[in-house]
């Protein structure tokens, strides 16, 4: 079976000294319990895996006996306690920092894995009680160079249906992949995921802009222009919030455009970027096969796939995504890590104004270029991680 490099460091974090709990996190339908699986066959310590996905049996109480089942194992020496999907769990953090502690204090050799598909609730609950006690591994779409070797994709399958591993199976049935795609991920994390996080008050809306969203996904689009494409939309605050609430759950994110200043980056209209070409695809509905028939939607898809490939990659190594216009010019993607900084522009077919990047270039000329789908950096070696992302 197939491994992803998660999977070695969980293995790595569970072979240090009991320090700290880690936290498995990310979208959705990417692998986390499988990764986790797989890590706790290369221990052969005893082991508790239990799962908080039933809400009908799922309980602070819940979470005390199944610890304390967990602790019986530790009469020989460590062991390994699991507690998947932990964000069930209503007031989980409270009673995971009390047994923790008690285990600090008494010295009991129980190591925690704790994983979660809503980064919403696991950030909730990780920033009011847990400070100082976890480490966050994250568990992001599949690259493309994941996919191909754990399914064979070819570069246009990347493209069309994105990094769920789940749905690599019904590729050759295309509305039973989107049925999938709907049932199995959109909406259980528009649905429930974000609605467990807050009060959503227009749950159509978000929704919709979720959709919306994604079809638009490529695009720079202000708000008051997506105000004009939504019924029952509110406020510009709203949808800004609502796309925040989307960012954080894995599924939308809205990039800024890069600017030394702050206050201009807040203010700036968003980029719309989907975090896998798979919610795009199926935001098209069927209309789909457009963003491989048409140069320029197949264009934004590409483009989208850059943009999602920045986005987790950025994730894990630290660095910020944004993009960058000013008045008529406009480059694809800006990366920067404390000094460096990085313009992207990608070369998808369709037709771009180029002037952008040398507009960007006079402006900070110490920032290092990169041409994706140029004969110098094509699409597949950039997607694949053959190319450095900043100068050394």
């Amino acid at each position: 079976m197939f491994a992803r490099a998660l999977v070695a460091k969980i293995v790595e974090r569970l072979s240090e000294p009991r320090r700290f709990i880690q936290i498995i996190s990310g979208p959705r339908q990417t692998g986390k319990t499988t990764a986790v699986q797989q890590a706790l066959k290369k221990f052969s310590c005893p082991k508790h895996f239990v799962s908080a996905d039933d809400p009908n049996i799922v309980s602070t109480q819940w979470i005390r006996h199944e610890w304390q089942q967990a602790r019986l194992l530790t009469a020989t020496g460590e062991a390994i306690l699991v507690i998947d999907e932990i964000q069930r769990a209503v007031n989980w953090a409270a009673m995971v920092k009390y047994m923790w502690d008690e285990d600090c204090r008494m010295g009991t050799p129980l190591k925690v894995i704790l994983t979660g598909s809503s980064n919403l609730l696991l950030q909730k609950g990780l920033t009011e009680s847990l400070m100082g006690r976890f480490e966050v591994l994250n568990s992001p779409h599949w690259s493309y160079a994941e996919c191909q070797e754990a399914f064979g994709y070819s570069l246009e399958d990347f493209l069309f249906f994105g990094g769920y591993p789940g749905a690599s199976v019904l590729i050759k049935n295309e509305n039973r992949w989107a049925s999938y795609l709907g049932s199995a991920i959109v909406e259980p994390t528009v649905s429930v995921d974000i609605a467990q996080m807050e009060e959503v008050r227009k749950p159509a809306l978000l929704r919709s802009l979720f959709i919306l969203g994604s079809v638009y996904s490529g695009q720079g689009v202000s708000y008051t222009k997506m105000l004009g494409q939504l019924q029952d939309a509110g406020n510009t605050v709203t949808i800004a919030h609502y796309l925040e609430l989307l960012k954080k759950s894995g599924m939308l994110s809205g990039l800024s455009s890069y600017s030394g200043n702050q206050i201009e980056v807040r203010r700036s209209s968003p980029k719309l970027m989907v975090f896998d070409t798979a919610l795009m695809t199926y935001s098209y509905g069927a209309s789909r096969r457009r963003l491989l028939d048409s140069a320029t939607e197949r264009g934004r898809l590409v483009e989208s796939a850059v943009g999602a490939y920045l986005l987790a990659r950025g994730k894990d190594e630290g660095f910020d995504v944004y993009w960058w216009r000013n008045r008529n010019f406009e480059v694809d993607f800006v990366i920067s890590s404390g000094n460096h900084l990085t313009a992207i522009e990608v070369k998808s077919g369709r037709f771009k104004n180029t002037s952008g990047i040398f507009e960007f270039m006079r402006r900070y000329p110490y920032a290092l270029t990169l041409s994706v789908g140029s004969p110098q950096l094509s699409l597949e070696d950039f997607l694949l991680g053959k190319s450095p992302l900043f100068l050394p």
